[in-house]
């Protein structure tokens, strides 16, 4: 993990390969059983956009998801509705570009904090984050046993 007041980074080796993981977290369906400030996520009637709730009060959130399979990166658009902004990413490293075998990569999620974000809603981001690379690892682990 790394953090400052500016950005949130937490980190994970996963048992998978790369492309495995990288089309569970470009899922936006299957997001919406980790993320735990979007869960249950669902289509809505806008082509790209999705709605989930927040798993700590019940609010209702938007997400789009961009992403970009030649670079294993994910990113996440949030916010209000007609309002999302690009805030947080995910990254998926290829195993033996880092030095692990092709059946493993590493899996990030990186924050980034916008100017007047409270104090406690960043740390209630930052812990998010902590416990649903967790979530993540073990949803992609169980994903691949059950295919396996």
């Amino acid at each position: 993990m790394s953090s400052s007041n500016l950005s949130h980074c937490v980190t994970t080796q996963v048992d998978v390969p790369a492309s495995l993981a990288f089309a569970f977290l470009a899922d936006p369906i299957r997001l919406g059983q980790w993320a735990l400030g979007c869960m249950r996520t669902e289509a809505t009637d806008e082509p790209g956009v999705y709605t989930g709730f927040s798993l700590f009060d019940g609010s209702q959130a938007w997400l789009a998801i961009d992403a970009h399979a030649d670079l294993g990166l994910i990113d996440y658009k949030v916010g209000p509705k007609g309002a999302l902004m690009h805030r947080i990413s995910a990254r998926v490293i290829a195993g033996p570009n880092a030095g692990l075998s092709a059946a493993q990569c590493l899996v990030m999620l990186l924050a980034w904090r916008p100017a007047g974000m409270e104090d406690a809603r960043w740390h209630r981001l930052c812990a998010s984050h902590e416990a649903e690379i967790l979530l993540i690892r073990e949803q992609i682990t169980r994903l691949s046993e059950a295919a396996g």
